[in-house]
């Protein structure tokens, strides 16, 4: 059987802060996922599918249409023997396509009512977040589905858990996915209670030097003519990249940030006008993904502005009409440097004189 090569997700020229989205949710599946927002042919599912490509393989049990690690008990598990449970086998973290239309059944899953019925035992039947565990799941033009749908999704990726209730009946399955939205703006704004929810948002657009336009197409031809040969050369890339998130996850739990960068979160998000508190919780946890992805123990300041640009954009209080993207550089080149450290340096002060 022919080996069907990916695109290295290394290779992908620019689009910086769209790998980096990426990456922070496999580190971190707390983020909540990442919405990509722009235009078409903007190598977005290229990113997606080249990334579960590198990662490490995962023990997964053989055959289970629950992805279930081995050992992992579930309410799921009374069609199988511990027998069948026993059977292991790896293979690569599997990116899941959300198809266009999918219904809340065909998300979630059913439950065998007849089955249910004739035999006195629940029976569901898996859906789209049972495939998904463990794995990415992609979901093109989220703009474009069924908010009801959007917010079981959403529920999902943030609950870790998925449950399917039916006739009074309710079944809960293990549903830890890397959720990845994609959407072109053109086509339609998602609700801002739905933006919130997406932990982090990246806006990308057409590469608009001539060099880098020309590098794409290049490293382009190359894979279509050698895949062999464009692989080869960015193996080396793939490796240092994937190291560096096992030891990012290994390192995560023992990352630290000092008070005073509290306030500098805090200023950053009442400065853009972000409503609620998930803004400035999600730039703390962005921010300590970052540094351990630098190999850091300890939050800087560098971290936390590449943490905002990444967080605020999307959740920040827009006038009718206004634009996501045009908000994202008004946002982050306008925020007055001085201005958050003049906040730190008052609590720093203020935070002297209580000890």
């Amino acid at each position: 059987m022919e080996t069907r090569h990916i695109y290295p997700f290394t290779a992908i020229v620019g689009q910086e802060n769209m790998k980096l989205g990426l990456i922070l949710n496999i580190i971190n599946p707390t983020l909540s996922g990442v919405l990509i927002r722009g235009e078409k042919g903007t190598a977005k599912s290229t990113a997606v599918r080249a990334l579960a490509d590198i990662l490490p393989m995962i023990e997964v049990v053989k055959g289970c249409p629950f992805q279930l690690t081995p050992g992992e008990e579930s309410a799921v598990c009374t069609d199988c023997t511990r027998e069948e449970c026993t059977k292991i086998t790896k293979r690569k973290v599997r990116v899941v396509e959300l198809p266009v239309g999918a219904t809340e059944d065909r998300v979630v899953g059913t439950m065998d009512m007849e089955y249910a019925l004739k035999k006195g035992e629940k029976r569901i039947e898996p859906g789209i977040l049972a495939a998904a565990h463990r794995g990415i799941l992609y979901v093109d033009e989220v703009n474009l589905l069924d908010d009801h749908v959007v917010d079981v999704l959403l529920d999902s990726a943030a609950m870790g858990v998925n449950t399917v209730e039916r006739e009074g009946v309710s079944f809960t399955h293990p549903a830890r996915f890397t959720l990845v939205g994609t959407m072109n703006p053109e086509e339609g704004e998602l609700r801002p209670q739905l933006l919130d929810r997406f932990g982090l948002c990246v806006n990308i657009e057409g590469i608009r030097e001539s060099d880098q336009r020309v590098e794409v197409m290049e490293r382009r031809a190359l894979f279509d003519e050698n895949p062999e040969a464009l692989c080869a050369k960015w193996e080396p890339e793939s490796k240092k990249i994937v190291e560096q998130i096992e030891s990012a996850i290994k390192l995560y739990p023992d990352v630290t940030i000092d008070r005073a960068l509290l306030f500098e979160i805090a200023s950053f998000c009442l400065d853009v006008g972000v409503d609620g508190h998930r803004g400035d919780i999600i730039t703390l946890k962005a921010a300590k993904t970052i540094a351990a992805f630098n190999g850091r123990e300890q939050v800087i300041r560098d971290d936390i502005n590449a943490a905002a640009e990444l967080v605020l954009p999307h959740r920040v209080r827009r006038q009718p009409f206004q634009d996501v993207a045009v908000d994202v550089k008004s946002l982050m080149h306008g925020h007055d440097h001085s201005h958050a450290h003049k906040h730190a340096h008052a609590h720093d002060h203020a935070g002297s004189h209580h000890q």
